[in-house]
C-alpha cells in the first residue's frame, strides 16, 4: 500500500519531469522565435530540398513549429491540458521523426525517440499530475459544485 510521502515523491517526481519537458519544448520554440522563424524556415527548407516534400509544405510546417513548441511547452510547463498537450507533443515528434527519417539523419531520430518516451511515460503516469494547473482547476471545480 502506497504511504502519503511515497506519492508526495511520486506527484513531485512527475512534476519536475513534466516541467524539466515542458521548458525543453517551449525553449525550442521561443529560441527560434527570437532568433526569427523565418532563418529557421529557409534552414529547414535547405535541408529538405532533395526530398520529395514540396517546398511550400516544408515552409509553411517550419514557420508554424516555433509557435507550436512555443505553446506546447508552456501547456506542460505549468500542467494545463496536460493530457492533451502530451497528446499534440507526441504527435508533434512523430512527424518530426518521419522528417528526420526521411532526410535520413539517424541521430536525431534516436533522440527523437526520447522525447516520445517522456512523453509517453509522463502520459501513462498522469495520475501523479497533482502539482499542476489541471489539479488546481480540478480542484475548484469540485469545491464550487458542492
Amino acid at each position: 500500500m502506497e504511504n502519503a510521502l511515497d506519492h508526495q515523491d511520486r506527484r513531485l517526481a512527475y512534476a519536475l519531469l513534466r516541467m524539466i519537458a515542458g521548458l525543453n519544448l517551449m525553449m525550442h520554440g521561443v529560441s527560434r522565435l527570437l532568433a526569427g522563424p523565418t532563418i529557421f524556415a529557409e534552414k529547414v527548407t535547405t535541408q529538405f530540398a532533395h526530398t520529395s516534400l514540396p517546398a511550400g509544405s516544408v515552409w509553411a510546417f517550419a514557420m508554424s513549429l516555433p509557435a507550436i513548441e512555443a505553446l506546447l511547452g508552456l501547456l506542460l510547463l505549468i500542467g494545463l491540458r496536460t493530457r492533451a498537450a502530451l497528446v499534440a507533443a507526441s504527435i508533434l515528434i512523430m512527424v518530426l521523426t518521419f522528417g528526420s527519417s526521411l532526410v535520413q539523419n539517424w541521430p536525431v531520430t534516436g533522440l527523437q525517440l526520447t522525447y516520445a518516451l517522456v512523453y509517453a511515460a509522463l502520459l501513462f503516469l498522469r495520475r501523479y499530475n497533482g502539482w499542476s494547473l489541471d489539479s488546481c482547476l480540478e480542484r475548484d471545480g469540485h469545491r464550487g459544485g458542492s
